[in-house]
Order: C-alpha cells, then structure tokens, then sequence
C-alpha cells in the first residue's frame, strides 16, 4: 500500500486518537482535563490504542517516511503512558475525593444544600428567639424531665460533671456520639425518599430541638456552660445535617420531578449523587463526636478559646466546600 492511501485510510482514527488524549490532557505540560471533548468514549480507548501500535509496525515494515513515523510514534508513546501506568493509590483517590470531587459534588447540588440550610437554621434560630420572650414554648417540645437533665448537664454552679455530659469517659462518649450522630444523618438523607416531606419533617424538627434546647439553657441562666460546650463541634455537626438533608432532597426530588429521565433512571441517578454526598456526611459526624467527646466537653477552657476555635471550624468548613477542587478538572 502506498504511503498516501495508507495516511488517507488511517489519519481520522489516529486524529480521533490525539483528540481523546489531549481531552485528558495527557503528556502534555500545563495541559487540563476537557472530558466534554472527547471523540469517543473511554472504553474505546485500549481497541483504538492497539490498532494505532499495528499501524506504527506496518509502517515500519514498509519503511514509510519520517513524516508518518513520528507523529505515529508519539501518538502510542502517549497511549502507552495512559494505558500500563500504575494506578492512583487508595489513598490518593481518598484524598482527591474529598479534597475537590466532594465540594464540587456539593456546589454542583447547591439549590438542595440551600433549601436544607434554610429548613434547619430558621426553626432553629426562631426557637432560640421565641424562647427567650416565651419561657413556656420550651415545654411544647419536652417535658419537664428533659429540660430538668439539661439542666443539669449545664449547670454553671456544679462542677462535678464535664460539660455537655453526665457520666462516662472520652472513650465511651465518642461511640455514643458517632452512634447517634450517624443515626441522625442516616434518618435525614433516607427520609427523602418519601417525595421529600420526610427529609423536610427531620430538618425541620432537628432544627426546632436544638434551638429549644439552646434558648431554654439561655433562658434559665445555663447558656455559659452550653455555648462554651458547642462551638467546637457545631461546624461538622450541623455542616453535616444540612449536607444529609440536600442529599434527601436530591433523591426525593428526582422522585416529583424526574425531567426527560424515566423515574428509575432518575432515582439511579440522584442516589449515585446522594450515596456521594452521605460519605461526606458520615466523615463530617465521626469529626464531629471526636471533636465533642475530647475537646467540647473540657470546662476548664476560658470560653474565648472555644468560641475562636468554633470561628475556624465554620471558615474551614465552608472555605472547604465553596473553595474545594476550584481550578481542577472533573473526575473522568
């Protein structure tokens, strides 16, 4: 065959070949990643690279010029980096996960992570209120046992207990913290499978407890020992919350508003989504009751340092999820 009708035959294939190496941005300094632009799909790739390897021996074999040679050349030295190169660490994979795919999981699901926000933080924040100026909302909520061990777990006047606790050790309290908090979570994201009105009833309710709790506690005169107890662990805690909620939504949206997918096709979908979105959850809760077990609980802390410390971890959590992965390309 001449080398004409040779290029005529398999220059498109080797073009389509170039294309989806340089769509990853492979072998090529500063390169990024533009999956968007791929000529083919990814399974594709190892058929096309073998078939590139026969065209470079023939063309040997027929002792074509250079010309043909070392663009061929070059292309399967690129399609070699890509297809025997050793593959990314667990550990590697872990970090870029959470360190840029996960955030941007998160913005890319931003109406959810909104609508969740607002259904948790405004009962909380109007039960705080409402509690200071009514007193007796609190017992619409519990009874008076309840707010009676609240009491006491916060008691400024007893010091015989760490705060936020009344009994057992750092040890102990973390697995009763990773138990509950992660039964919190789990209850908020699977709610949302009932067409989102469980996601909203959970958020909504979670909300309405803790700013019950908290301006009982400031109500009576304990909101020392509490707000020194809760600063340190509020960002994953309730970061995490809001995050289990969206991932709710998410699912039970795709339940009401499927779009152009068929409903199962968007189930699949929005559980994918949300299946990603509760690893970051769970991670966030285990943070958190780590963090409540050895550090919120310590008494003897001045209160300026716990709040400074609370301060950083609402900056770090939302510089993490607004900032995360900015600037990177997308996972393939």
């Amino acid at each position: 065959m001449r080398q004409e009708e040779f290029l005529a035959r398999n220059s498109d294939e080797w073009q389509a070949l170039g294309a989806w190496l340089d769509a990853r941005g492979e072998a090529r300094p500063g390169a990024r990643k533009r999956p968007d632009q791929a000529p083919f799909e990814d399974t594709e790739f190892p058929a096309r690279y073998r078939r590139a390897c026969q065209h470079l021996a023939l063309a040997r074999r027929r002792g074509y010029s250079p010309l043909v040679l070392e663009p061929l050349a070059q292309l399967v030295r690129r399609g070699h980096t890509v297809l025997y190169r050793a593959p990314n660490p667990r550990l590697a994979r872990v970090l870029q996960f959470f360190g840029a795919d996960y955030p941007k999981l998160v913005r890319r699901h931003g109406r959810f992570v909104a609508v969740s926000a607002a259904l948790f933080f405004v009962p909380l924040l109007a039960m705080l209120v409402l509690v200071q100026l009514r007193p007796e909302l609190a017992l619409a909520v519990f009874d008076y046992a309840d707010l009676a061990a609240f009491e006491q777990m916060y008691d400024p006047a007893d010091p015989r207990h760490a705060l936020g606790r009344d009994g057992g050790s750092n040890l102990e309290m973390f697995g009763h913290y990773v138990l509950n908090n992660i039964t919190i979570g789990f209850r908020t994201f699977a709610s949302g499978l009932v067409a989102c009105i469980g996601a909203i009833a959970v958020l909504v309710m979670n909300g309405v407890t803790i700013g019950t709790v908290a301006g009982h506690l400031t109500a009576v005169g304990h909101g020392g020992p509490f707000w020194r107890f809760v600063p340190g662990h509020s960002a994953p805690e309730l970061g995490a919350i809001v995050l289990a909620g969206a991932a709710g939504l998410r699912v039970g949206w795709a339940l009401l508003a499927p779009g152009r997918l068929s409903r199962p096709r968007a189930l699949v979908e929005a559980g994918r989504d949300g299946g990603k979105l509760v690893l970051g959850v769970f991670v966030l809760l285990v943070l958190a009751a780590f963090v409540e077990a050895y550090w919120s609980s310590i008494g003897w802390i001045p209160g300026w340092i716990k709040y400074s410390v609370g301060i950083l971890g609402w900056v770090a959590l939302c510089y993490w999820l607004l900032r995360g992965g900015r600037g990177q390309p997308d996972a393939p």
